[in-house]
């Protein structure tokens, strides 16, 4: 896996491009602070995880909100890929109409946002093969967010497991041989390609897929940024036919970077990276069923690239803060992170599948929730110094930390 943290010297010692070059950039005026404090560029990670991807457009509602932070790169997977490309066609589009209204703009994209996922809640084969009730979330009523979390994890229906072992006997080729994706008709409504690809955008947007033959990572951008991209970066084997681009076969991209971290340390200026977590690190208990043993092994794949490649990014930021990297040549990231493990834990693989909007709702103001403490607790730490430690997170207890006993971390800051 390619994680290469050496700045690319293209973009080492070029000026922010939002603060001279972009109207409504990182210099845009900041709608909820002082009208003369410029916003703070930031890139952003977004893990996918199907239908909790509405914890992430919760999170990303609350940041657009407030106001005073600028996207300079967004790097995606699956559902994130989804949440980025529509987020930066949404802010794109405002831009435009609005003349370079960075208020404007971010108002844009919370729409944008929210009118996706009010079409994903209830649509059939997004995810998975459930469809809830007809309804709009993230506007739902205090009774929406009262529906018991297990009625939305598919494993707790009696006959869901052995409808899903019958179903895993055959492959989609067989089971869908016109490869009939309803994701497809509802990304070309609402992610407008020419958006993603302008000459100097006001956010990257980067979309990982894995290469079927090599297992590779792949990651998309600019004018390479399709809808074939996004379903590629969401393409579940054992639910969609595999998705080719360019003689190339594609799966989703959480089995090779969930989400890639390298796009935005070679390829953008920001020093804070704010990551989107939605699958869990730490899931207590042992599984003992088939399908919590499934689940679970799914939920680690998901998150093994992610902890190899914040254990490369520790490693430079360790010997940055030795003094044995030139901090001119190599990136110190400030990483900070957004999680609600505690919420989304009553919340099992299986219902990543689930459409059903009252769960959706559920998810985006979880979502919501965690993204207003984060700006409370640590929007200060931005510009200074990381707010989560890598070691401590992503690292404690691994092997080569006997007991989970290690060196205190090296600050992030630069």
């Amino acid at each position: 896996m390619h994680c290469n943290i050496r700045v690319n010297p293209k973009w080492q010692y070029r000026s922010h491009r939002d603060s001279s070059t972009r109207p409504g950039g990182s210099m845009a005026k900041n709608s909820a602070a002082s009208t003369t404090t410029p916003s703070t560029p930031i890139d952003l990670a977004l893990q996918g995880g199907g239908s909790h991807g509405a914890f992430t457009w919760g999170v990303l509602d609350a940041l657009l909100e407030d106001g005073r932070l600028a996207f300079d790169g967004v790097s995606g997977t699956s559902a994130g890929a989804m949440n980025a490309a529509v987020l930066a066609c949404g802010y794109e589009r405002g831009l435009a109409v609005s003349h370079g209204d960075a208020t404007a703009a971010r108002g844009e994209a919370r729409k944008a946002l929210r009118d996706f996922w009010s079409e994903i809640g209830g649509a059939s084969g997004c995810f998975g093969p459930h469809a809830g009730s007809a309804g709009s979330p993230g506007h739902a009523g205090v009774s929406d967010s009262l529906w018991p979390s297990w009625m939305f994890n598919l494993d707790s229906w009696p006959m869901y497991g052995m409808w899903n072992a019958w179903m895993q006997q055959f492959s989609p080729y067989q089971l869908n041989p016109l490869n009939v994706n309803p994701l497809r008709q509802i990304l070309e409504r609402h992610v407008q390609p020419r958006w993603l690809c302008q000459p100097n955008p006001a956010m990257q947007v980067f979309v990982t897929a894995t290469a079927v033959s090599t297992g590779a990572a792949r990651v998309f951008s600019g004018a390479e940024l399709t809808i074939d991209a996004l379903l590629a970066s969401a393409c579940l084997p054992h639910m969609f036919q595999a998705v080719e681009i360019d003689g190339e076969a594609y799966w989703d991209g959480g089995y090779a970077g969930n989400p890639a971290l390298w796009p935005l340390v070679d390829h953008t200026d920001a020093l804070d990276l704010l990551l989107v977590q939605i699958n869990p690190r730490v899931r207590p208990g042992v599984p003992k069923t088939a399908g919590e043993i499934s689940d679970r092994l799914s939920e680690i794949t998901f998150n093994a690239s992610l902890v190899a490649q914040m254990r490369a990014i520790e490693f430079v930021q360790r010997l940055v803060g030795e003094g044995r990297l030139d901090d001119k040549a190599y990136k110190n990231l400030r990483l900070h992170r957004v999680a609600d493990e505690e919420g989304l834990a009553p919340y099992d693989t299986s219902s990543m599948r689930n459409t059903d909007p009252r769960l959706l709702d559920a998810l985006f103001h979880l979502g919501r929730g965690a993204g207003e403490r984060w700006l409370a607790e640590h929007f200060a730490d931005v510009g200074q110094r990381g707010s989560t430690s890598i070691r401590e997170v992503y690292l404690q207890g691994a092997q080569g930390t006997p007991g989970g006993k290690a060196r205190q971390p090296v600050s992030a800051a630069r």
